[in-house]
C-alpha cells in the first residue's frame, strides 16, 4: 500500500524567507509571533484559549526544530519534545509573489517564474474598459467598491447599498485577485458565479491569478456574514503539475476544500467540498478511507488564512492551530503500511503583521508514516521538493523541478 495525504495549513509560515524584504515582510513569522504573543498572554481569549501555544503532536513531528532552522529560534513558551518522529524541515518559495495559486502550484512541483498582474493601490483599482465590458456582458447597473479592501469590512460598509441597487461589490488586495461579494438571496448565488466566470475571461489579458466569489447572507451591516459557498476561479498552472502526472499514470487525486479551484480543476479525480477546518478534517479522514493504492488526498485548511490570518486574529489563529493539532491522532490511526502524510503551508499570513495580506515566509515540511525514519531535511530550496517527494513515494517519474527528500 503506497498512498499519500498532503495537508496544506493555509498561511502557516515559519518566518525566515531570504527575500522577505523585497515584499515588505522582513521579520514576518506567523508561527513565531503567534507563540510569542501567546507566551506573553496576548493570545488569551475568554472561552476560547489561554496560555502558551500548545502543539504537542506537531512538536513531536519536528515543528520546533523546523522553526529554528527557518528563522533561527525556537517558538517562545513551547516545550521541546523528548523525541522527534518523522521527517522535518522547512522550504523556501522560489515562485514570484506570495499568492495562494503560486504556493500550491510550487508545492505540486510547478514553480511560477512569471510576474502576476496586480491592481493599483491608489484611486480606482480596476481598468474602466474592463468594468464597462463586465457590466455590459453581465447586465448589471454597475459595481460598488472598486478598491483594495478587507472582505468583511467592505461587506459591512457596502452590503446594504448592494442589496438596494443590485450592484455587486468588487474589490482586491495585494494579491493578484479580483473578488466579488454578493448576497446569496438578493443577488443570487448562481448569478454571482456566472458574473465571476465572465470576469475570469475578461481578466486573462491582465494576468490576474484568481477571481473569487464571496457570497454572503444577512439583512444589515450588523448581521452580514459570508457563507461556505465561496468559489475560486484560477488560471491554469503554466505546465503540468504533480496532479496531472498522477492522473496520467492512472492514479486518483482526491481534492478536499478549495484545491480543485486552485488548480482550475485540472488533474483532479474527485472534488470534496467542506466549510471550515473541522469539516475539512472530517472530509479528509473520509477521503483517506476511500483512497486506493497510489492515490493522493490533497486538502487545503483555509480557516488559518481566511478567518484568522487576514483578520489579524492571534487568539483565533492559535486556537485553530491547537484544534488541528489535537486531531492529528485521528489521521495516525487511519494509516496503513506504506502511507505518507505531509503537512506544509503555501505562504505566511502573520496575524501580528501590518496590513491584512499574506506575508513572504518559509513554510514547514513535516512528513511521516509507518516505517519512515526520523531525520532532518534542513531548509529546502523550493516547495517543489514536496511534490517530487510525493511523486517518488507514489512511484511515478520525477518532474522537471524539485528534488525528493525521500
Amino acid at each position: 500500500m503506497a498512498r499519500a495525504f498532503l495537508f496544506v495549513l493555509d498561511s502557516f509560515g515559519v518566518g525566515g524567507a531570504p527575500d522577505a524584504a523585497a515584499y515588505g515582510d522582513e521579520g514576518a513569522d506567523t508561527l513565531g509571533h503567534i507563540a510569542e504573543f501567546c507566551a506573553a498572554g496576548a493570545g488569551d481569549r475568554a472561552g476560547l484559549r489561554q496560555g502558551p501555544l500548545s502543539l504537542p503532536n506537531m512538536s513531536e513531528l519536528g515543528l520546533m526544530h523546523i522553526a529554528r532552522s527557518a528563522s533561527g529560534r525556537f517558538p517562545a513558551g513551547m516545550p521541546l519534545p523528548e523525541k522527534v518522529y518523522g521527517i522535518y524541515g522547512a522550504a523556501t518559495e522560489i515562485s514570484r509573489g506570495k499568492d495562494t495559486p503560486s504556493g500550491h502550484w510550487e508545492i505540486a512541483g510547478t514553480p511560477v517564474s512569471f510576474d502576476w498582474g496586480y491592481f493599483p493601490i491608489e484611486g480606482d483599482a480596476f481598468p474602466q474598459e474592463f468594468i464597462e465590458a463586465l457590466c455590459r456582458e453581465a447586465d448589471v447597473p454597475g459595481i460598488l467598491g472598486n478598491c483594495h479592501a478587507s472582505g468583511t469590512e467592505i461587506i459591512a460598509r457596502l452590503g446594504e447599498e448592494h442589496i438596494r441597487t443590485g450592484k455587486p461589490i468588487c474589490y482586491t488586495s495585494s494579491d493578484s485577485v479580483f473578488q466579488v461579494a454578493a448576497h446569496e438571496v438578493h443577488f443570487g448565488l448562481d448569478r454571482l458565479l456566472a458574473f465571476c466566470r465572465l470576469a475570469r475571461g475578461l481578466l486573462d489579458p491582465y494576468n490576474i491569478g484568481r477571481v473569487i466569489a464571496r457570497p454572503f447572507i444577512g439583512q444589515s451591516a450588523s448581521t452580514f456574514q459570508r457563507t461556505g459557498n465561496r468559489r475560486d476561479f484560477s488560471v491554469l498552472p503554466p505546465e503540468p503539475t504533480l496532479l496531472d502526472r498522477l492522473i496520467e499514470h492512472g492514479r486518483h487525486v482526491h481534492a478536499v476544500g478549495k484545491i480543485g479551484d486552485i488548480f482550475a480543476h485540472q488533474g483532479i479525480s474527485r472534488v470534496i467540498k467542506a466549510n471550515g477546518n473541522e469539516a475539512l478534517m472530517d472530509a479528509s479522514l473520509s477521503a483517506i478511507d476511500a483512497a486506493e493504492d497510489g492515490d493522493l488526498v490533497f486538502t487545503n485548511f483555509v480557516d488559518f488564512d481566511m478567518i484568522y490570518g487576514h483578520r489579524r486574529d492571534v487568539p483565533g489563529y492559535a486556537a485553530a492551530l491547537e484544534a488541528f493539532d489535537a486531531r492529528l491522532p485521528e489521521v495516525h490511526k487511519k494509516l496503513k503500511p506504506g502511507d505518507l502524510v505531509v503537512l506544509t503551508a503555501d505562504h505566511g499570513c502573520d496575524p501580528t503583521w501590518r496590513g491584512t495580506d499574506h506575508t513572504r515566509e518559509r513554510v514547514p515540511v513535516i512528513a511521516y508514516g509507518p516505517g519512515i525514519r526520523s531525520r532532518s531535511i534542513g531548509v529546502r530550496r523550493s516547495y517543489a521538493d514536496i511534490g517530487e517527494s510525493i511523486a517518488r513515494h507514489l512511484g511515478i517519474p520525477a518532474g522537471a523541478h524539485g528534488r525528493s527528500f525521500l
